[in-house]
């Protein structure tokens, strides 16, 4: 089983000597295959330090709300009559926006 340790630059030569080995693509030091981890035990990772890579989960979707969002100064003006909204009738035509 590898284990992934946390040695920082300073005591590389330290973990070498005991056995460790780098891992040039992940950038990291492990071991793998000891029985007695208890030598290694000082670079052992915690859970959330970044050395142990983190489980693969699926993203969370956000949900998105089914009604239309209108901003603060939005009027919503009765219709009228039965025109495709941007065409202007005569019914309509009071209630109109400049443009």
């Amino acid at each position: 089983m590898r284990l992934n340790l946390k040695v920082p630059f300073a005591e590389k030569d330290q973990a070498k000597q005991l056995g460790a080995r780098w891992d040039a693509a992940r950038k990291t030091w492990y071991i793998e295959g000891k029985e007695d981890v208890s030598a290694f035990a000082r670079w052992s990772p915690t859970p959330h330090d970044g050395a142990v890579p983190p489980a693969k989960t699926a993203p969370a979707r956000r949900q998105v709300a089914a009604r239309v969002q209108t901003g603060a100064n939005y009027v919503e003006h009765p219709r009228v009559c039965d025109c495709a909204p941007w065409d202007v009738c005569d019914a309509c035509r009071p209630f109109a926006l400049s443009g």
